[in-house]
């Protein structure tokens, strides 16, 4: 659902940022899904989600400057300067909650990990 959204929102951004910033964060977005499936299959993970968890916040920041930067308040003519600085919140803050949430997910992955390695 979060990659659903995020290439939703990705594709609304200024044109010239759809190969700068927009690629960046799309990239970093598919290399936590590839980071995840690996953690699920490798037999000694801790490498793998080190890594998960630094791509996380990396897109995490990533996600912060593009939503200060403006990037997620795309309009049209129709559109008033309120309603999109209100889309662009909503916007940042859709992607963000999602985003904690597999943030959530990653570190108590890293815990049980951390447990299971002390015996």
């Amino acid at each position: 659902m979060f990659l659903k959204q995020l290439n939703l929102y990705l594709n609304h951004f200024p044109s010239h940022e759809k190969f700068g910033l927009a690629l960046g964060i799309r990239n970093d977005a598919y290399v936590i899904f590839d980071l995840m499936v690996e953690g699920q299959k490798r037999h000694y993970k801790k490498t793998s989600l080190t890594e998960l968890d630094v791509a996380v916040e990396r897109l995490r920041m990533k996600l912060l400057l593009a939503y200060e930067l403006g990037y997620f308040s795309y309009k049209t003519k129709s559109d008033t300067v309120v309603t999109c600085a209100m889309l662009s919140e909503k916007r940042y803050g859709v992607l963000s909650l999602q985003l904690d949430e597999i943030g959530r997910i990653v570190g108590g992955w890293i815990k049980k990990v951390k447990e299971e390695l002390k015996w």
